[in-house]
């Protein structure tokens, strides 16, 4: 007895149907993510204004989401503004005017990297830290248990990570924009030779108030985005410690790709 094995027709038709299958799944979990995403934002921000106030909740977030990145996002503020100096003053010695360089690093820093930098660096450390620990609770039923004690999970465990986000990578993109200047003064005048008139000077002539407002608009955005995101990826994880360690991967992946994303749109909006 013989078998027949399938024509080529058939299995680049299989192909192609898995393939559809594959888009489709996957476009159907963009959007109920998105979904969930800006579902739970509302749920936030309605329990944000009712009592209590949990404002120990909220600055153990603070200081764990701002004062505890400090370090990484001055380290890395510092080394960007340092090559991004050491680049472009290579590109502008082709030209001879070496004097743009520090209101060319002042304009990047301000209205994009700042704010995409800081951003990045809470997700890796903060927004990984959020997902990981909202999921272990929930996957040990610790999320159960607030609600039998008539504690809402939303306002007591999300709320304070959401503020805490929303307010404080502004305030690390600040620290970024300044320890980036900083890294970029030293290479340009002490490392490239040019005069701390001339770049101070230059900076101030054509930064204006509306680059650094862009750039903290951004900073709340994404901050914002990031830590719903990592909310949600979190507390509605399942499946034990291999479906939390799945949620925080999609989450860091989810929340990098928001930052970028947002970052487009509000710069096509704000310009």
């Amino acid at each position: 007895m013989t078998t027949e094995t399938p024509s080529k027709p058939n299995r680049l038709s299989g192909a192609f149907v898995q393939s559809v299958e594959g888009f489709g799944k996957g476009l159907i979990d963009v959007v109920s993510t998105i979904g969930g995403v800006v579902a739970l934002g509302l749920d936030v921000f309605r329990w944000s204004v009712r009592r209590p106030f949990r404002l120990t909740n909220l600055f153990t977030q603070l200081d764990f989401v701002g004062v505890g990145s400090i370090f990484i996002v001055g380290l890395t503020g510092s080394f960007t503004g340092m090559v991004f100096a050491l680049q472009t003053s290579t590109a502008f010695a082709l030209f001879d005017a070496e004097s743009l360089v520090g209101p060319t690093v002042a304009l990047t820093l301000t209205r994009e990297l700042s704010a995409v930098f800081a951003a990045l660096m809470v997700t890796m450390r903060a927004g990984s830290a959020m997902c990981t620990e909202l999921g272990t609770m929930r996957v040990t039923e610790q999320v159960d248990a607030l609600e039998t004690m008539a504690v809402n999970p939303v306002q007591y465990l999300l709320v304070p990570r959401v503020l805490a986000g929303l307010f404080m990578v502004p305030a690390l993109t600040m620290l970024f924009n300044t320890t980036g200047m900083t890294g970029a003064y030293i290479v340009a005048v002490f490392g490239l030779g040019i005069s701390p008139g001339t770049f101070l000077s230059r900076t101030q002539q054509w930064m204006a108030p509306s680059d650094v407002y862009e750039g903290l608009i951004k900073g709340a955005i994404f901050g914002l985005s990031v830590a719903l995101i990592c909310c949600f990826k979190g507390y509605n994880a399942s499946g034990g410690a291999k479906g939390v360690g799945q949620a925080t991967t999609e989450a860091m992946v989810a929340s990098a790709l928001s930052i970028f994303i947002l970052d487009f749109i509000v710069g096509m909006m704000m310009h």
